[in-house]
């Protein structure tokens, strides 16, 4: 059984530099699970950060469970990350250097049916180098369409 993907950041690839690719565990409470299993979540601008040698998930959008009454939490509220200590201090002096982040590309349900986040340590582009690889990818998508044709 292979992860089963519930959201994934598609501006992330196009914004950032991806340097390496963390796996991480989400802490959640009660109705937060059942909402990811309805796909009700948004990972568009989530970022982590490392306070007080402890990594913590910002802007994870969770929409409230519609059968939950008052057990919902905050949909925006600060989630903590299940990381190792030398995982964290690695990523934090990384985090160190100028320029790099920690942003989540994907949140998923592993093959035994755990809350997972993928991380990447990543250094932001700059706006021409976005330019760049859109006039790279079109180009490419070009050639590809005149050899299928010529075939």
């Amino acid at each position: 059984m292979e992860k089963k993907i519930i959201a994934s950041n598609k501006r992330a690839a196009h914004r950032y530099e991806i340097i390496e690719k963390i796996e991480a565990g989400l802490e959640l409470q009660g109705t937060e699970v059942k909402s990811l299993r309805a796909n009700k979540v948004d990972l568009k601008d989530s970022f982590a950060r490392i306070d007080n040698g402890q990594a913590f998930l910002h802007n994870l959008y969770l929409s409230p469970y519609d059968k939950a009454s008052y057990n919902n939490a905050d949909p925006k509220r600060v989630r903590k990350l299940l990381l190792h200590k030398k995982q964290i201090a690695k990523l934090f002096a990384k985090m160190k250097e100028k320029g790099y982040t920690l942003i989540a590309l994907n949140v998923y349900f592993n093959d035994k049916g755990k809350a997972k986040v993928e991380l990447a340590l990543a250094k932001g582009r700059k706006l021409y180098d976005q330019r760049e690889k859109i006039k790279d990818k079109e180009t490419e998508q070009r050639l590809r369409k005149i050899s299928s044709i010529r075939k």
